[in-house]
């Protein structure tokens, strides 16, 4: 075990720590707080699954949002099913007579949960053998998923019959989960909802410190030079991007059972971009701290829009430029380099290998040559 990989466990650890036993102490156990923090633990997921694929492997992805809305609406359709008499209420008013064959497969909660992880992970695949294959990298990739995810949601608006349009799906049935019937306000579904975000960064964690995420470094720095050693560059990356929107996807069908309803919002531009903030706030190199960013920028939203009705957007604008201008690899960057520097004070300027294991491969890699 290196010493990156021992400090990832350790910082892990204090998170569950802080989510499962601080959070719900904080706030008095309280129902409606703990749904609240529920939403920004699930948003956390899609953050770090795009960490998975930009910050592992150089890929921006900025239709994010487009797999993240498949597995929410997965979820709706299941709940939706559950509470209709046959047919969804929105349907009848679009004259739909019939329930269309690719609801039906929805009415089993283990088909629900299968198709929410692997339509995001299938979509994702096609997208990236078409990009990968072709050798395409850098700004086209983040163009290219850009253009898929505006033409996903307006596909999703326009097939009002069998979607519901800008409306979406609202008025879901509560889940039943093993004979449990999951009332979102209440402690154990806070629970189940950290649950999954433990076990979603202890994937990203394992994969970041795995040979398989050495070598999506290795991409990252030199493609052409990793390709050189032998390595089939477009399927590793076609694969890294087929989990992040399989985690994308699981994300959507928590924050579904989160919010209640699905919608056409959750695919739009404007989110996607969020996501991309919230993953560089926290800094891209680090799933976890990703994932903090994620739950910081959504609590700062939180607090910020109930103080200032009116200028919070601003406020927070300007805070997301300070962390551009001082902080560019975020908030991981400065503990990295604040390790760093109390390392060097404390042995007189010389690194040893157990903070070099702290810092970015890029890092290392420059102070080699």
């Amino acid at each position: 075990m290196n010493s990156r990989f021992y400090y990832d466990l350790i910082a892990l650890a204090v998170f569950c720590a802080v989510i499962f036993l601080g959070v719900p102490a904080l706030m008095s156990y309280d129902g409606f707080e703990l749904n609240t923090f529920a939403r920004y633990l699930s948003l956390a997921i899609v953050s770090m699954a795009l960490a998975l694929s930009w910050g592992t492997a150089g890929l921006l992805n900025l239709g994010q949002a487009a797999t993240f809305g498949m597995g929410a609406y997965a979820m709706a359709m299941h709940l939706k099913l559950k509470v209709s008499d046959g047919l969804p209420d929105f349907m009848g008013w679009n004259n739909v007579e019939k329930l269309p064959l690719v609801w039906v497969p929805f009415e089993s909660l283990s088909f629900t949960l299968l198709a929410g992880l692997l339509v995001p992970a299938a979509v994702g695949g096609l997208i990236a053998i078409f990009m990968f294959r072709a050798r395409i990298a850098g700004v086209f990739v983040a163009v290219i998923t850009l253009a898929f995810l505006v033409a996903f949601q307006l596909l999703v608006i326009e097939q009002q019959g069998f979607t519901g349009g800008q409306n979406g799906l609202t008025g879901l049935a509560p889940l039943t989960l093993a004979g449990w019937t999951v009332d979102t306000y209440s402690v154990s579904f806070y629970y189940l909802v950290a649950g999954c975000l433990t076990v979603a960064l202890a994937l990203g964690v394992y994969i970041s410190h795995s040979k398989f995420g050495l070598i999506l470094r290795a991409i990252r720095e030199d493609a052409d030079r990793t390709r050189f050693f032998g390595y089939n560059v477009a399927t590793y990356q076609t694969v890294i991007f087929c989990v992040s929107a399989a985690l994308a996807g699981w994300a959507g069908m928590l924050y579904t059972l989160v919010l209640e309803f699905a919608s056409p919002t959750y695919m739009g531009v404007s989110f996607s971009l969020a996501i991309v903030i919230w993953c560089a706030v926290g800094g891209r190199e680090s799933v976890l701290a990703a994932a903090v960013g994620a739950i910081i920028v959504n609590l700062l939203e939180g607090r910020l829009s109930d103080v200032f009705v009116e200028g919070w957007h601003m406020l927070l604008g300007i805070v997301f430029v300070l962390v551009v201008m001082f902080m560019p690899r975020g908030i991981y960057g400065v503990i990295v380099d604040v390790v760093r520097r109390l390392n060097e004070a404390r042995r007189g300027g010389r690194q040893d290998s157990a903070e070099d294991a702290l810092l970015p491969a890029t890092i290392q890699t420059n102070r080699e040559r």
